[in-house]
């Protein structure tokens, strides 16, 4: 069998075009290693810089566990292409590590409790969508937009565009009211009727529309839709 070094490469056989062509399961670990090099040195071609890398260490594994310094002890191995290598080892890791386990959204409060933190002292409305998966679990929340739920800028295009590109199962959405009393305006309640039925022609549910207050006496700080059986 040839060597690395007596092989000559065909355009085909190049990792990038393999990879193209026939997707990342179907390629070794040195062609995997020599597409995040990208370059061999003078003489060498990428894959035989690869290939040295592999044989050097063993393995992946031993190789993910090697210094910036001892990674750029092979020749055409510099500072900068061992840093890309540790880069890539270590998203390697974090992937495959267990995910932190979600924050459940189940009701209202457990909204109230997740956003106070963003919204109880703001001097503006601000309004904050929540994605959740099909469990109900929190993906991510992110502010919308600032201001009165009236203005034209509180469009349902910009909340649910964020959940399909994020996959989302759901939304729930959460925004204050600077006065502290949480009762929801006539405004509040037309903004989440139009989500509502923009959701349903999505098949993207609206889970909860929350706003968030102040406690004063017997009043929560905060109001569901969802719990007052308007959603």
């Amino acid at each position: 069998m040839n060597s690395l070094k007596e092989k000559s490469f065909s355009k085909k056989d190049l990792p990038r075009e393999r990879i193209a062509a026939h997707g990342a399961e179907a390629l070794h670990d040195t062609e995997l290693l020599a597409i995040f090099l990208r370059t061999g040195r003078v003489g060498h071609h990428v894959l035989e810089v690869a290939d040295e890398l592999i044989k050097e260490w063993g393995t992946l594994r031993r190789l993910a566990g090697c210094s910036i310094e001892e990674l750029s002890q092979i020749s055409g191995i510099g500072p900068a292409k061992a840093a890309e290598l540790k880069a890539a080892f270590e998203m390697g890791k974090r992937i495959a590590a267990p995910e932190k386990e979600k924050i459940s959204i189940v009701n209202g409060e457990d909204i109230y409790n997740v956003m106070k933190s963003h919204l109880l002292l703001l001097p503006y409305e601000s309004l904050w969508v929540l994605l959740l998966d099909t469990r109900g679990g929190l993906m991510e929340q992110r502010e919308i937009f600032r201001g009165s739920l009236s203005q034209t800028v509180a469009h349902p295009r910009e909340i649910f565009q964020l959940a399909i590109v994020k996959r989302a199962y759901a939304i729930a959405i959460a925004h204050n009211h600077p006065s502290g009393d949480p009762t929801p305006s006539r405004s509040d309640r037309l903004f989440t009727n139009r989500l509502i039925k923009a959701g349903e022609c999505l098949q993207l549910p609206l889970a909860d529309h929350v706003i968030i207050g102040s406690a004063c006496g017997e009043r929560q700080p905060y109001f569901s839709f969802r719990e007052a059986g308007l959603i």
